[in-house]
């Protein structure tokens, strides 16, 4: 009952590995984006809002399949990628990081850019009229006073990342030992016969994986507050 078997503890290292992947990909684009949404403002910012929070509303396999058209080997960016440097994308856990990183973004965003918005302006200046550079300022005064959304963003990306069913089963499949992750093997374990035990023992560890993310990301942003205000 309370053991896992060699396909769980499979499925559970693979998701992991997918998860901190997804996080480690979309963690700069996230960054950039935040910020472009947050400081500036153009003619096509309503439209690039829209593309960041597009997965949240779309259905996954939709977002599967059109990753599919996109980075398939022959996808429009995909057949250059494997004609070019051999890279195939579709199929592999590298593919399962792609769709989780997708569907995962416009949490991250969301959290960095509200970190942003609440950034006092007036202390980037001080630190301008006192020479710094834009770079510096970004990494001495924007940086620090942002972190509390950059971790929040990154653990919240983490833990949708961890339970990304439709967009990977779509774009990666559910190939055992390759791109199985925890949901997709509770997905295949519901469909046997006596299943039920193995079933139950992944959404309990699935569960317990996310409220850890979750309580992590509570604590840390916590600890970040009280350190930046003191």
């Amino acid at each position: 009952m309370y053991s896992l078997t060699s396909i769980e503890l499979e499925a559970l290292q693979l998701s992991l590995k997918v998860a901190f992947l997804a996080v480690t990909i979309s963690l700069p684009l996230g960054i950039a984006v935040a910020w472009i949404l947050a400081r500036y403002s153009f003619p096509g910012k309503p439209v690039l809002d829209g593309i960041v929070h597009l997965p949240l509303v779309l259905p996954p396999v939709v977002v599967g399949y059109l990753l599919l058209v996109v980075l398939g080997r022959e996808g429009l960016i995909g057949r250059w990628l494997y004609s070019l440097f051999d890279i195939t994308l579709a199929f592999t856990w590298q593919g399962a990081a792609v769709a989780a990183a997708v569907m995962a973004f416009p949490l991250m965003v969301r959290s960095i850019r509200l970190a942003l918005e609440l950034v006092d302006r007036k202390l980037e200046a001080a630190a301008f009229t006192l020479g710094a550079s834009y770079w510096n300022v970004f990494v001495t005064v924007t940086l620090p006073l942002i972190s509390p959304g950059i971790l929040a963003g990154c653990l919240l990306a983490f833990a949708r990342s961890l339970g990304e069913f439709g967009a990977t089963i779509t774009f990666a499949a559910n190939i055992p030992g390759v791109t199985q992750t925890i949901p997709l093997a509770l997905y295949s374990v519901i469909q046997t016969p006596e299943g039920e035990l193995a079933a139950l023992r992944l959404a309990v560890l699935s569960v317990a994986l996310s409220f850890a993310a979750l309580a992590v990301s509570e604590i840390l942003a916590r600890r970040l507050r009280k350190r930046l205000v003191g």
